[in-house]
């Protein structure tokens, strides 16, 4: 059976879920700072992932946002095939409810029109929108605002099968090692590898929406993002760049097929603010 939808009610819950995003970090990232804090052995590092914390609790005691750098908003739509939207079109009440978002909840502003002539569009619109079609009659919404001092940091490696999992270790940790303190570490890791060159970078950026506590469902994976993790803790960046044994709290892992001939490996790096929230709409 059909469910209609009206895309007021997308424009609606984009607009809280922005402004949510932005002002609460998840509860599994607060709770994995808690714990880096706790496990931290450098003296520096350690007070650096309390004052983190604090930050947070800030950010809760006076209802602002947990960084000035409240991102480009990344929207992912998980739409049933038997939905069917009426009231308008989607994408502009996908626009609207982050307009509102970010004008409701005093949020800065930081789209430019154009790439070159770099205009404020002055309301943090167009968004980036990721749409996939699913089973059932419900809309998930997950929205990600991200900022540019991690995004910046991001890389995409083609390799060959040659390079193999050792190649890819290698790449991921030097991707990361090159970006240093620029990401305002501690850091998540989102690791896309297979598809192909734009679809590796869309399940990097994917990765990084998933739990920290939730490992890759394949075994494989799983070790590959324990063997990262380990690796890229070692570089002794640190949080904030300033030396320690916390320079990732994650490193999530998305693999897709891929050509006979090639291995693109993408690595979208997260801030220690990596902001995601979804909701379903019925």
């Amino acid at each position: 059976m059909i469910n209609e939808i009206n895309v007021k009610k997308i424009a609606d819950t984009i607009e809280e879920l922005c402004i949510t995003a932005n002002k609460k970090l998840p509860s599994d990232l607060e709770c994995c700072i808690e714990n880096c804090a706790s496990a931290e052995n450098d003296p520096l590092a350690k007070s650096i992932l309390c004052d983190l914390k604090r930050n947070l609790d800030a950010a809760q005691e006076y209802d602002i946002p947990i960084c000035q750098d409240t991102g480009m908003a990344v929207v992912f739509l998980e739409i049933g095939q038997d939905v069917h939207f009426v009231g308008g079109s989607l994408y502009a009440a996908v626009n609207d409810g982050v307009r509102r978002g970010y004008e409701k909840g005093l949020l800065r502003k930081s789209v430019v029109g154009d790439p070159l002539r770099r205009i404020n569009t002055g309301d943090n619109t167009p968004s980036v929108i990721h749409t996939r079609i699913t089973d059932g009659d419900t809309v998930k919404i997950t929205v990600a605002p991200k900022g540019f001092g991690s995004e910046n940091m991001s890389a995409i490696r083609m390799l060959t099968p040659f390079d193999g999992r050792e190649g890819v270790i290698r790449a991921v940790v030097d991707i990361v090692k090159s970006a240093s303190g620029n990401p305002c570490p501690p850091m998540v890791v989102g690791v896309g590898i297979g598809g192909d060159f734009e679809q590796c970078a869309l399940l990097s950026k994917a990765a990084l929406c998933r739990s920290v506590e939730i490992r890759n469902s394949d075994a494989y994976y799983a070790e590959m993002e324990s063997e990262l993790l380990e690796k890229i803790n070692k570089l002794n960046i640190g949080p904030q760049g300033f030396g320690g044994d916390t320079t990732a709290l994650a490193v999530n892992i998305e693999a897709a097929p891929t050509h006979i001939a090639g291995l693109p490996v993408a690595v979208n790096i997260g801030c220690h603010v990596t902001r995601h929230i979804s909701a379903e709409v019925k």
